[in-house]
Formats: C-alpha cells, structure tokens, sequence
C-alpha cells in the first residue's frame, strides 16, 4: 500500500514527508489561567501524532480579545510563547513539522471572556450562535463594529503572534480565515454591512485579511504561511451565502497567486448545501483551476477519498480531523490497511488526558 498518493512526499515551498495533514482542532486542553500549551498535554498529543506529514494545531488566539472558547492556547505572551517552544521541540525530535494556528473568533465569544465587555466584529451583527464559555454553552450578543484603530491593533496583533510562532520554534504558521470567525465574518454580507473602505465591495471586505497577510509575512517567509478558508459555509456560526460569496473567495484564491505562500486550505461544505442557491457543493474541483500553488483540501472522510482527490488533481495534500483524534498513528494505519479506532465525541472538548493523549497506536 506503500504507492498511495497520501503518502508520497510533497516539496513544493513546504517539504513533506507525506501528504497526509493534521487538522486544526480545538480541543480546549489549555486549562491554566495563562491559556499555555504545556509540555505534559499538548507537547505528548502532538508527539504521538509527528509521523504526520504537517500538524496544524489548534487555534490559538493572538490576543486577549481574541478568544472565544474555555482553555484554548495563546500566542500573544512570553510564557505562551515558552509553553508552544516544548510542543515544537518534541514534534522536531520525532521528525515531525508543525504550523501553528493564528485565530481571532470576532463575534463568535461572549462578554464573559472580556470582562463583560462586548466583542468585536465586522458590524454590529448578532450571529446568534452559542459560545463555549467557562459556565457553558451561551447565546452570542451582538457585538460592537470595529473602529478603524480595532483594525489596525488587530492587524499588529496577527504580526506581533507571527513573530511569536517564530520564537517558539514553529516551522509555519496558519491564518485562521474560515468557519465564520473574524476574517469571514469581513468577507461575508451577512455580517458586514460597513460603508467605509472595509465594507460594500469584494476587493474591500476582503482588506483587512490583506492587510494582515501583509503584516505577517514583513517577520516570517511567505512560504512558511498558509492560509484557510470554509467558502460554502451556511447556516452555521451565524454565515449565509448569497450571490457574492463564492465570488469573494473566488477573488481572494486567485489574488493569493501573487503570493509564494505555503498553501491554501480550503474546507469542503460541513452542510449539505445541494439546495442552497449560490453555494458550491465541490471545493476542491471549483478553486482547484483558480490556485496555482499548493492547494489543500479538508473534510474529506476517509483514506479512500483522499487519495482519489489527489490522484485526479484536485489537492496536493488533506488534512484529516476527527480520525488523527482517535488514531494518533493514522499514517501507519492508512500504509498498513490497519482498521481505525473510533473516537470519542464527549471528550472532544473536556479536560485531562482523557479522549486526547490516551488513544492507542495500533501496535500496541
């Protein structure tokens, strides 16, 4: 099984030893007031999981404002910036590479993460979705707009945890541009409504990721930043598409060709959007035609699948969520035909090592 597309190697900008990819998940393990990754839960999760060809990892806030979920890691102090240095240091000694994910959630939170004060979006828009807050699952409020100063901080926020990653140890890094947190909530008409150069048009809804692409890549290599996108999001985390969405991705992918980035990471529908009028239904044969670097796809189910889209072109890599939960040594199970384990859904969000650093490789 050794010739499946999956676990070829990849060297295009990014130097793979396989193209199988570990998916950003959060899992809401950083249960210490410092929001730190620590070497005892994170650094073992992400080790067990090294023979992946990249690990992205969970999403990690780029500043106070930022957060939006109990326990998620930070990447915005001095002792964050220690706490991701271990997990970097023993993925590296297992041969592994690992990109972190830089995250803003906009108005995916909730005034009790900001001591009460309200979080900050495109426009003053209720998604009326749930945030994940230490009491438990709350409505969403509507939050306040963003003055032009909140874009700019943020802009320095997204470059100060960019150099951050740098110092930790990452060998790349991850913009967060999807699955309705701030940046699509910049893209989307649904939730922005501004009238100044941020708003109204694709070429300004689409700005402030620019801007902030921009930023970044002034302290790490373009080649060294990817980036991710969920274009047929709908009816979730407050996103709807209408006749502009998929042209505003369309606009963003093919304006990404002007940058020598790590890759793109799109995301296949989390819904069944056959029926919704304006949404693409395959993402991966859609912008494959559009992106000229290196095109990663995510949702795909199974082994199967993600040799198929490789092998008819569609991706260069996938990236595998819920599978790399339950089965730390996926690549060996996919080489060996091993069957999978299967994972356990309440644990997804807990604390500990339970249903996060205690599943078996199949040897053992």
């Amino acid at each position: 099984m050794s010739n499946q597309n999956l676990l070829k190697p990849y060297h295009k900008n990014i130097n793979l030893k396989n193209r199988i990819v570990m998916a950003p998940m959060t899992r809401s393990r950083a249960d210490n007031e410092a929001k730190v990754a620590t070497d005892e839960l994170q650094g073992l999760y992400y080790e067990q999981r090294a023979s992946a060809g990249l690990i992205i990892t969970e999403g990690s806030q780029v500043s106070k404002q930022a957060v939006g979920y109990i326990n998620t890691p930070g990447i915005y102090s001095e002792a964050q910036v220690e706490g991701w240095k271990k997990v970097t240091k023993r993925v590296h000694d297992k041969g592994g590479t690992i990109f972190i994910q830089l995250w803003h959630v906009g108005r995916i939170s909730h005034p009790d993460f900001h001591n009460g004060e309200l979080p900050v979006s495109a426009s003053a828009i209720n998604p009326h979705a749930k945030s994940f807050t230490p009491e438990g699952f709350k409505e969403t409020v509507t939050p306040k707009a963003m003055t032009i100063a909140d874009i700019k901080q943020t802009v320095t926020d997204f470059k100060n945890a960019a150099a951050n990653a740098v110092k930790a140890g990452f060998d790349g890094l991850e913009i967060h541009s999807s699955n309705g947190y701030l940046f699509q909530q910049f893209f989307n008409a649904c939730s922005n409504t501004r009238t100044d150069e941020y708003g109204g048009s694709i070429e300004n809804r689409s700005r402030f990721f620019f801007e902030v692409l921009d930023a970044i890549k002034t302290v790490i290599p373009q080649e060294k930043v990817g980036v991710r996108f969920n274009p047929s999001l709908h009816g979730m985390f407050g996103i709807t598409i209408d006749e502009e969405t998929i042209p505003t991705f369309e606009y963003i992918i093919e304006k990404l060709n002007d940058y020598n980035l790590a890759y793109v990471h799109l995301s296949e529908p989390f819904t069944d959007v056959s029926d919704v009028p304006f949404a693409v239904t395959n993402i991966a044969k859609h912008f494959r035609p559009l992106y000229k670097g290196t095109l990663m796809i995510n949702n795909v189910s199974d082994k199967e699948t993600g040799n198929k889209v490789l092998e008819d072109g569609d991706a260069d890599l996938v990236a595998y969520g819920k599978l790399f939960i339950s089965n730390p040594d996926l690549v060996a199970r996919f080489e060996n035909n091993l069957e999978l384990a299967e994972w356990d859904q309440d644990t997804f969000y807990t604390q500990g090592e339970k249903g996060y650093t205690d599943y078996p490789n199949a040897s053992k």
